[in-house]
């Protein structure tokens, strides 16, 4: 048996000493180090089929902070919150409208702090990124139902599950229990003191400021109104179960505004019904009716957690630890929140001309391309293609109007997501124009792609020369972009070649390779370049930045994202050996703590995991033929940057809309979408004993493999041997086995 190991970050910097970091010493470090330890396997039993998928899913994964130095890689300022989820424990859909979720301070990603012991109240949108958090209500009661509004609670009295959240809120003696639909959300609201009962509707407040606000009254106890942050405007309709007794609204339509809704002397337990529309208030009341209407909260819940078992059985395991299957699907749940529906049961949605139309097709927010286009997205293709479809759909749409398809904070992504899904068989939409678009996108100046002309011209896109440059440096990020373009490029290329435009394929292909004009050869490193192409010094590759030259990167975080061409790569080393040394450098060179950039932590030597740019090198070793050494990161990775922290309930950074979350998915299945334009997947050893796909189409796919080593011998597919790493995605439509055998 090949024995397999781990590198512990929290303990092996502090038995190396600083003085051995010559390749060749490191390499035989490396070696001994993991040739003497083993990895601790996961202790594997037969259970009994999960019956209850939802059960698996912990949503308060992601809202704790990381406070422990040795997991964060450096001692973070003062009053600094290090970003290790950002997400919300409230109900929700896949990819719905609605996210109700309660909120303990603004302005911070998602609301929701774990380590907080105030609610100011329950909001119906999130995303987890500093914005929405929308349409704040909280019921109120007793003397101290005074304003500012908020309630002390115990996370000993709090429950939560993907259809489903519940508290206690000590100070107003209420039990609240929330459920949601597509596009409105149950409250109910259980009192115990008589007390001056009440309910805010705090619209004057939301993670955006708001410009606007609008609360109407409609007969006995009915009530609506809006949201305005900006251009975006939310609409809601709201009932509620009992008579409205008087309403004062303070500051109305102010920022900070709220309006107070009397209850008098009411009954002990008040249902509060509301939907919401980005289209109009008699919108959100058809999309009440049509959701809720009538229905109990216990009705709502039980039809969300049905829908919820129904997506996550998708993807049924056996064996592994408790905690595993707990990370596996809380992960699962987080890949399906993002994207979110803007259109109405009715199918109206407004379109970037703020003009209402109706298509047809349900309409979504943009992904978070720059974080999800490298595994999320590729989840969602293999699980839920019509969502792609509507995704795509909704893309072209908004490109419609501007001539681009649009991204997300950087990069051009939309390229590698319409792309792969064509390639995976997801067509139902315009083609030709989401092409026309994507096109555009690539060659065209003043849209998506930023200095795209000077990376045309001149194959890559340079910085300015700064004296003492510092993490917050702002200039292009031209290595990064030079490094995304280029995939992009390939991405494009490939829709190129299935639409047998051989002139733009030839052209894209060509220019795929520019992420050779930012590698320098004598420090083997990307690294940025002036505008007279001579390298920009002084050159710390150990140094982060957030928008100089790299994007929330080090060099050797961007050093190896090539994943449409790592022969390509590998070849500018000049052999496997000396790409071997590079990649066990960036697994072992400890991080310098005085480095430090917010959403930049949790580090296995420079390599982090805590930020995206460098999550596909884990992999690298498998392009010299040597799995068992990117096994031993992806385990270590796997059971020590996952619920952690002093609860357990902490990431190793931002989730970003799931990115985060669909790598431990990706990861622990053993099929990573290494290069996501491409339709195959890199396989690794999964951490359970079997796994069954059933993606609807004709037959199931299963994935086994032996629990008692992690190192990787060879992959059968349908009892034959397979050449290679890879195994395609015709195996998701057409079903069949894939037996991972190990040494």
């Amino acid at each position: 048996m090949v024995k397999s190991v781990t590198i512990k970050y929290s303990n092996f910097f502090s038995r190396v000493g600083s003085k051995i970091f010559s390749i060749l010493g490191l390499c035989c470090l490396v070696f001994l180090q993991w040739s003497c330890e083993e990895k601790p396997i996961s202790k594997t039993a037969e259970v009994e089929e999960i019956k209850n998928y939802t059960d698996y899913v912990n949503t308060f994964i992601g809202t704790a902070p990381l406070t422990d130095p040795e997991q964060i890689g450096y001692t973070p300022p003062k009053d600094w919150r290090v970003w290790a989820g950002l997400v919300y424990p409230g109900s929700s859909l896949p990819n719905a409208m609605v996210q109700l979720s309660p909120i303990t301070a603004y302005g911070t990603g998602a609301g929701y702090q774990y380590e907080d012991n105030e609610i100011l109240g329950f909001t119906h949108t999130n995303k987890g990124h500093w914005n929405f958090c929308n349409i704040p209500i909280l019921p109120i009661a007793g003397e101290n139902a005074t304003y500012p509004y908020g309630s002390s609670f115990s996370h000993s009295n709090e429950k939560a599950s993907p259809a489903y959240y519940q508290v206690y809120l000590k100070d107003y003696k209420v039990n609240v229990e929330l459920s949601s639909t597509l596009r409105a959300g149950i409250h109910k609201y259980s009192f115990q003191s008589q007390d001056n009962r009440m309910v805010l509707l705090d619209l004057g407040t939301a993670n955006n400021h708001v410009d606007d606000w609008r609360f109407d009254k409609i007969g006995l106890n009915e009530m609506a109104g809006y949201q305005q942050m900006g251009s975006e405007r939310i609409y809601f309709y709201a009932h509620v179960d009992a008579p409205i007794k008087g309403v004062q609204k303070i500051n109305g339509g102010k920022s900070k505004g709220y309006v107070l809704l009397n209850l008098g002397e009411s009954k002990s337990t008040v249902v509060l019904r509301i939907g919401l529309s980005f289209v109009s208030i008699e919108n959100a009341k058809e999309n009440l009716t049509k959701e809720i209407g009538s229905q109990t909260l216990e009705q709502v819940r039980q039809k969300g957690e049905a829908i919820w078992n129904g997506l996550l059985s998708k993807i049924a395991v056996k064996g592994g630890s408790e905690k595993e299957k707990t990370l596996f699907y809380s992960s699962l749940y987080r890949t399906f929140l993002w994207p979110a529906l803007r259109s109405d049961a009715n199918g109206d949605f407004r379109n970037e001309k703020d003009s209402i139309v109706n298509k047809g097709h349900r309409y979504y927010t943009n992904p978070s391309f720059w974080d999800t286009y490298r595994n999320k997205l590729v989840l969602l293709q293999i699980l839920d293609p019509q969502l792609c479809n509507d995704i795509i759909k909704s893309l072209v749409d908004r490109g419609s109007h501007s001539g681009f398809i649009p991204t997300f904070f950087h990069g051009d992504h939309a390229a590698a997501f319409i792309s792969g899904s064509y390639g995976r068989g997801i067509r139902d939409y315009d083609v030709q124009k989401a092409y026309e678009l994507l096109l555009n996108n690539a060659y065209k100046q003043g849209g998506t792609r930023p200095y795209i002309k000077e990376y045309i011209t001149q194959g890559f896109i340079a910085d300015p020369d700064v004296e003492n440059p510092h993490v917050e440096t702002k200039a292009k990020a031209g290595v990064s972009k030079t490094l995304e373009y280029a995939y992009d490029d390939y991405a494009l290329a490939l829709l190129a070649k299935e639409l047998k435009d051989s002139t733009h394929y030839s052209d894209l292909m060509k220019r795929a390779n520019n992420y050779k004009n930012v590698f320098d050869t004598k420090t083997n490193f990307m690294r940025g370049k002036l505008e007279d192409g001579s390298w920009i010094t002084p050159f710390d590759p150990q140094y982060p930045y957030y928008e100089y030259m790299y994007r929330e990167a080090n060099a050797w975080q961007v050093s190896f994202y090539v994943p449409h061409d790592m022969e390509g790569l590998k070849a500018l080393y000049g052999s496997d050996q000396a790409f071997e040394n590079k990649l066990d450098s960036l697994f072992t060179l400890k991080w310098n703590p005085e480095y430090i950039a917010r959403n930049v932590s949790s580090f296995i030597g420079q390599y982090c995991h805590g930020n995206q740019p460098d999550h596909e090198a884990p992999f690298g070793y498998y392009f010299i033929d040597k799995p068992e050494k990117s096994q031993r990161i992806i385990d270590t990775i796997l059971s020590d940057f996952y619920g952690i922290g002093e609860q357990g309930l902490a990431l190793s950074g931002m989730d970003d809309a799931g990115e985060m979350s669909s790598w431990y998915v990706c990861s622990a299945m053993g099929l990573y979408p290494f290069s996501p334009a491409d339709t195959e997947y890199l396989v690794s050893v999964p951490i359970f004993d079997q796994i069954t796909v059933n993606t609807g189409a004709k037959n199931e796919l299963k994935i086994s493999t032996q629990p008692a080593s992690r190192s990787l011998k060879r992959i059968v597919v349908n009892d034959t041997p397979m050449e290679g790493y890879f195994i395609p995605h015709k195996l998701f439509l057409e079903g069949g086995e894939i037996s991972i055998e190990t040494e």
